[in-house]
């Protein structure tokens, strides 16, 4: 069985990744379990920051590997939080990330504005190796509205404030096996999928 790196330390992130690469006989590794450090993500794009995660775990265990870059983005806002979203309550980069406080920022930051549209947005990214000049990239996004009142005890992130109008019920409230299947990352999961399939010669 090969093995590749998921270059992340979210929990709920590894579970999927693991799910994904299944029927590829993968051994998905956590960084963490590797001793590998989170990469830098400097970069104004999913993508470049994605791809920055995905060079450098694998560099680090010289094995093939798996990143995500993701986040919300409102229209209203001019996109933001985009590709801050993990941080987007810092004051300062030594400041420690905060869920609630992205969330209370973002609430009152689009209670001005009458488009409470917002969408989540993730790019993946595989490596073959640290210099891999071909990655595998594959996005999704998922559309939604911004919702005052935080709704749900599932999820992570801003998922209690993301209302998806189809269900009426907030990111947060979905069964996870229904988020899983329509999120920005789960469409990603089955992009990356295909490719994966092509790839191998294997059926998607």
């Amino acid at each position: 069985m090969n093995r590749i790196v998921i270059a992340s330390n979210n929990a709920g992130k590894l579970r999927e990744f693991s799910a994904l690469l299944q029927p590829f006989d993968f051994e998905a590794v956590p960084q963490a379990a590797l001793g590998i450090t989170e990469a830098d993500e400097p970069f104004a794009t999913f993508v470049e920051n994605a791809l920055a995660k995905a060079r450098h775990a694998s560099r680090a265990a010289g094995l093939p590997a798996l990143a995500d870059d993701s986040g919300i983005c409102v229209p209203a806002l001019g996109g933001a939080p985009g590709v801050w979203s993990a941080r987007y309550a810092q004051n300062s980069a030594g400041e420690p990330k905060s869920d609630a406080r992205n969330n209370e920022k973002l609430v009152r930051e689009i209670a001005q504005h009458a488009d409470k549209r917002a969408y989540y947005y993730c790019a993946l990214v595989m490596v073959r190796s640290a210099d891999d000049p071909q990655p595998l990239i594959a996005d999704g996004e998922w559309w939604g509205e911004i919702i005052a009142t935080p709704r749900g005890a599932g999820g992570f992130g801003y998922d209690p404030h993301f209302l998806v109008p189809a269900y009426q019920q907030t990111a947060a409230e979905l069964p996870s096996e229904t988020k899983n299947r329509i999120s920005h990352r789960g469409q990603a999961m089955q992009v990356l999928k295909g490719k994966l399939a092509n790839l191998r010669g294997v059926s998607a």
